[in-house]
């Protein structure tokens, strides 16, 4: 049986364990917290998920930091869908912003989130 999770992706999403991410709390005033190294556990290019060594509450906004071989991306506006516990942090799992609301839209960020599910993809076929 499929988890709830499962359910409601769009598409299937690849494992992405090499890829460095940052996630940074984005704060009031678009002031951010201090950014926090995690370890991307599958991606596509709607949401990911990430084992993070400390919980983030469910809707909590974001922006991530992508850093990997030919890949270098900055500020990705997403937001906390599910923290749970998981080995030894937290599996957060994240919805990115740009494909939830027509106003905040981007393809200059679509694009970018394409390639990475794309190297990811044939990585892992």
């Amino acid at each position: 049986m499929m988890s709830d999770s499962a359910d409601r992706r769009i598409k299937d999403r690849y494992p992405a364990m090499c890829l460095r991410v940052r996630l940074r709390e984005r704060g009031f005033f678009g002031r951010g917290k201090h950014s926090t190294a995690v370890t991307c556990l599958d991606m596509n290019r709607y949401g990911m998920a990430v084992l993070c060594p400390r919980p983030v509450e469910p809707g909590a906004r974001l922006h991530l930091d992508f850093d990997g071989k030919y890949i270098s991306e900055s500020r990705v506006a997403a937001e906390v869908v599910n923290c749970q516990a998981f080995q030894t942090g937290y599996r957060v799992s994240i919805r990115f912003s740009y494909c939830c609301d027509k106003r905040g839209y981007s393809r200059t960020v679509d694009n970018a989130l394409s390639r990475i599910e794309g190297f990811y993809n044939r990585f892992a076929g």
